[in-house]
């Protein structure tokens, strides 16, 4: 016992105490901060804060995605949840940021207080997009996909996405147009498919008064019919508190100037190429009746002179008559086919 306690002694007098039971992570950073300058370990610091935001945020929007697009049917609030998570996320990791640089949730409010006061004017605008955006979400004009049309400018085409900040549209140009949130509300907006993808179109034709006027109305339906695209027939179709035919219909609409004017009602079952319909129904028209005892009437005049009509002034130019037809010294007579 006393031979083991001397050579334990000695051991510990003459190698010293295990210098990996002594280091702690202070010392380590210490021997770190002595070969490494103070601002690459804020650097480092800040650079595994973003990894981690980023990491943190892709694992969020994987987890939690699937699952809030189930429980919503707007795609609009779909992704502005997702997007104000990854920005939740990215915001936890700014103020991460900052407090590696020292600065105090409290310096964080007050800083962000004097920012905004200085420059509210300049953010007005962007600020007024944003409540536009929300109202907008909140009002539900139009959603992701649907098919609308900006009426002053009569620019056409799908909702592509919807942010706080603005509204994308992709056009049937094949271009994009991008509306700030606070511009579009303000605009006459048509939503095409709102809820019911059918649609209806109208068409005004004008016929002659010599014409038989029910054959016409007859073969225009019966052309609108023959159109692709053209509800046929069916129940009536129920808008508000009316009900209309879902067939195509041609009324009288009123006796014109140069002929009687038909107005054809169809209803379309998707509103995508509204274009290509109305020129095929109205191709359709026009081989109908080129057929039948009906002419398309156009703008013409005709003017009719009577005993009521008042005077023309006429002048004659007088010319040669041909020989022997007149007495000598007789007036030539004026040549009738001459008028001035």
């Amino acid at each position: 016992m006393a031979g083991g306690g001397v050579v334990e002694s000695l051991a510990q007098g003459a190698i010293g105490p295990s210098p990996l039971a002594t280091v702690t992570v202070d010392d380590v950073l210490d021997r770190v901060e002595a070969f490494v300058p103070p601002w690459a370990v804020d650097l480092l610091q800040v650079v595994l804060v973003v990894v981690l935001a980023y990491v943190v945020a892709r694992l969020l929007v994987r987890l939690l995605g699937r699952r809030i697009a189930r429980r919503s049917d707007r795609p609009s609030l779909t992704r502005m949840t997702i997007r104000g998570l990854k920005g939740g996320v990215y915001l936890i990791g700014f103020f991460a940021i900052l407090r590696i640089y020292g600065l105090q949730l409290s310096q964080i409010a007050l800083s962000v207080t004097v920012f905004t006061a200085v420059l509210g004017v300049v953010l007005a605008p962007i600020v007024g997009s944003f409540i536009s955006g929300i109202f907008l979400l909140a009002d539900q004009p139009f959603e992701i996909g649907d098919m609308i049309e900006i009426v002053d400018t009569g620019q056409r085409g799908f909702v592509e996405d919807i942010t706080l900040r603005y509204t994308k549209i992709f056009t049937l140009d094949n271009t994009f147009v991008v509306i700030p949130n606070g511009t579009i509300r303000d605009r006459d907006v048509v939503n095409y498919s709102a809820e019911d993808m059918r649609t209806r179109q109208t068409l005004d034709i004008v016929v002659t008064y010599e014409g038989d006027l029910a054959q016409a109305r007859r073969l225009i339906e019966d052309a609108a019919r023959d159109v692709d695209n053209v509800i046929t027939g069916g129940p009536s179709i129920r808008v508000g508190a009316a009900r209309y035919p879902a067939g195509p219909t041609c009324y009288i609409n009123d006796f014109g100037d140069h002929g009687v004017r038909l107005t054809l009602r169809y209803w379309l079952k998707e509103p995508y190429k509204l274009l290509a319909a109305r020129s095929n129904v109205q191709t359709a028209i026009w081989d109908r009746l080129d057929d039948a005892d009906v002419e398309i009437a156009y703008p013409h005049s005709h003017v009719v002179f009577d005993e009521t009509s008042g005077e023309l002034p006429v002048s004659m130019r007088s010319g040669t008559s041909p020989p022997g037809d007149s007495p000598a010294g007789d007036t030539p007579s004026a040549d009738p086919d001459r008028v001035e």
